[in-house]
């Protein structure tokens, strides 16, 4: 039963992985980007937690952090230089 309900969860988030893609690409301004790229980088690690389930291994639970720190800090400093024009005052 879980195994079936990961697989779902998998298409599902992939789907969401594609749509945030195509915003990325075509959004048309660059907050609207910036957030597809927030949202994408959130569904890459919705996938890689359902993988370390599926797999049972928790490497991809530290892969995970690993991402979800790197996207905040790369969210923050695009933000930051979108309205100021730089990022280290």
């Amino acid at each position: 039963m879980l195994a079936v309900t990961i697989q779902i969860a998998f298409a599902l988030v992939t789907i969401a992985v594609i749509m945030s893609f195509f915003r990325l690409l075509r959004g048309p301004d660059m907050p609207d980007r910036i957030l597809a790229l927030d949202t994408l980088y959130i569904n890459t690690i919705a996938l890689l937690v359902l993988l370390g389930i599926y797999l049972g291994s928790a490497l991809f639970f530290e892969a995970a952090l690993l991402i979800a720190l790197m996207g905040f800090i790369g969210t923050v400093a695009l933000c930051k230089y979108l309205l100021r024009g730089d990022i280290i005052e």
